[in-house]
């Protein structure tokens, strides 16, 4: 059976007298692609910050790879890894200098140049952040979270407003991640992204647990439950006629 490698204990957290969070539980298992899935305001970003030691709960039990969050949160900093937003580089440095930059506050010995290729950005190394596509941006921001060598990594809606070509070339990096033995926790907002990439899935809503499971298998249980569709599923969707006759391959790149 899988090593529980996050373990979430009826995790709350409140604000005054809002209830952001009310007694969450779940495990994610080592080594696999686990989704946080909600609509806006369901309370999953303020459950991954906790995690990420970057809010502070009001009660339950976390533990990260066997450290408790309550009594050694700077040690579970130096095993993971934070998608970071645009306001976390410097808009005068190029991707080497700031990969230089980053590996230096984690006391970490890099080759700037072999960890873009991980993403596909070498030809990109003395490029400003600022000047990057939307695409080479996201995956710039993955790159960042690898310099440390983290055994789990939080990508927070890591496809949002890229181009068909650049989202599934983002869905590919992932999975190499996940292939090279890091646990990938994902928050999305697109139902066909975590059901390509998600092992497990835990669906929020008001700052509950609604569901937990694989995709497939909530998938069954709600057909098993009489569901039907209104019309036929049809074997492709629109994106993959995109795909299918424009190429895989990214562009302006």
């Amino acid at each position: 059976m899988a090593k529980a490698i996050i373990t979430v204990k009826d995790l709350h957290k409140k604000y005054g007298d809002f209830e952001a969070v009310k007694g969450l539980s779940f495990e994610v298992y080592e080594g696999e692609i686990f989704g946080l899935l909600g609509p806006n305001g369901a309370g999953k970003s303020t459950t991954l910050e906790i995690i990420e030691t970057l809010r502070e709960k009001t009660s339950g039990e976390i533990w990260v790879d066997g450290i408790n969050l309550d009594e050694s949160p700077n040690e579970i900093k130096k095993i993971i890894g934070v998608q970071l937003q645009t306001s976390g580089y410097y808009p005068g440095l190029n991707l080497s200098e700031l990969i230089t930059l980053f590996a230096g506050l984690y006391n970490e010995d890099i080759d700037p140049g072999k960890l873009l290729d991980t993403v596909n950005l070498r030809d990109k190394a003395k490029a400003k952040y600022k000047e990057l596509s939307g695409g080479q941006k996201q995956r710039f921001s993955i790159a960042t979270t690898l310099i440390n060598k983290p055994r789990i990594i939080f990508l927070d809606e890591p496809t949002t407003g890229l181009d068909p070509q650049a989202r599934r070339n983002l869905w590919d990096l992932v999975q190499q991640i996940r292939e090279q033995g890091t646990t990938v926790i994902i928050t999305t907002h697109y139902m066909d992204e975590a059901e390509v990439l998600c092992d497990r899935v835990a669906i929020v809503d008001s700052g509950r647990i609604i569901a937990q499971g694989s995709p497939d298998k909530l998938i069954d249980d709600l057909v098993a439950s009489g569901f039907e569709r209104p019309k036929e599923v049809k074997k492709a969707n629109l994106e993959d006629v995109f795909i299918q006759l424009t190429g895989h391959a990214l562009r302006g790149e």
